[in-house]
């Protein structure tokens, strides 16, 4: 405002470029602690799921469905949609059906995953509908309702993949890579502050290079250790899955600066900083079957 109304007077100076150079200058604090918890936390969930895979899918389907509903609870809590309540019975309801229809049928395949999906979103309509809250708010809560639903069927996908020949030891491998990718980058950002992807938000650079760089090699690491994978392909395998971790923790965390410039009150502090590591892993889940469809595996 003041570069307009001083701007068309060569006798007046407007103050706008002082203003943009301290804009620059400042930068969200670097919170230490905090990138070590949620470097903690992504190690202990990929531990989770490197584990389970080498069990049963019925069994494996327990602990998909542990993480399905802490990604369910840690998004509905930290985006605070309107019908809190309808978004996270949604999404629990979904996740458990995704994991049924991954494990019930005799043959392994991606469609029913697609059926819930779709079942979910309706339900998340009529659970909207039945809330009695006009439109307030109405858009905002369906679309924290697809997030949940899909972020929900996309680790059931590891449940069919984990049924396919080599399918155990494709997961192993790419989702070894987005553990290693997600805890190097988040400790990288401890020490490697600058430069900055962003002033607003406390993450590294440096980070996201090394964090893919890292998984890149634990995928070829992996790669050679396990009998049917090429280490060649399994590194490129791993680059993917890592890049897809690591650009999906990094939405989250430009995601809720936003939030917090745009003065929205913060969320509980545990679910906003779960989100990035299980954002991470949802997106890594769907792309490590399209890399063993793509890459790891021949004649899937």
């Amino acid at each position: 405002m003041a570069g307009q109304q001083t701007g068309l007077d060569p006798d007046l100076q407007s103050d706008l470029p002082t203003w943009l150079q301290q804009r620059g200058i400042e930068t969200a604090p670097v919170r230490r602690l905090l990138s070590l918890s949620v470097a903690s936390f992504s190690a202990l969930l990929g531990f989770g799921l490197l584990l389970g895979a080498y069990t049963l899918p019925s069994s494996y389907s327990f602990v998909i469905f542990g993480v399905q509903c802490l990604f369910v609870l840690a998004w509905t809590v930290a985006m605070r949609p309107p019908g809190a309540l309808v978004v996270g019975i949604v999404g629990v309801i979904a996740a458990g059906a995704a994991d049924f229809a991954a494990v019930a049928p005799s043959d392994a395949s991606l469609a029913p995953l697609g059926y819930v999906m779709v079942g979910g979103f309706v339900l998340g309509v009529i659970g909207q509908l039945l809330r009695g809250a006009g439109r307030d708010g109405v858009t905002e809560s369906l679309g924290a309702t697809l997030a949940a639903v899909v972020g929900a069927v996309a680790f059931a996908s590891l449940l069919v993949l984990n049924r396919h020949q080599l399918g155990t030891q494709s997961i192993v491998a790419c989702l070894a890579a987005a553990a290693v990718a997600l805890v190097v980058s988040r400790l990288s950002d401890i020490v490697l502050t600058t430069p900055r992807t962003s002033p607003e938000v406390a993450r590294g650079a440096v980070g996201v290079v090394l964090g893919a760089m890292a998984g890149t090699a634990a995928a070829a690491v992996v790669g050679s250790q396990l009998v049917g994978l090429h280490p060649t392909r399994t590194a490129i395998a791993g680059l993917v899955t890592a890049m897809a971790a690591i650009m999906a923790d990094l939405a989250v965390s430009y995601a809720e600066v936003s939030r917090e410039l745009d003065g929205d009150p913060s969320s509980l502090w545990v679910a906003r900083h779960m989100q990035g590591p299980l954002g991470g892993f949802a997106l890594a889940a769907p792309a490590a079957y399209v890399l063993s469809v793509m890459v790891l595996v021949p004649g899937f």
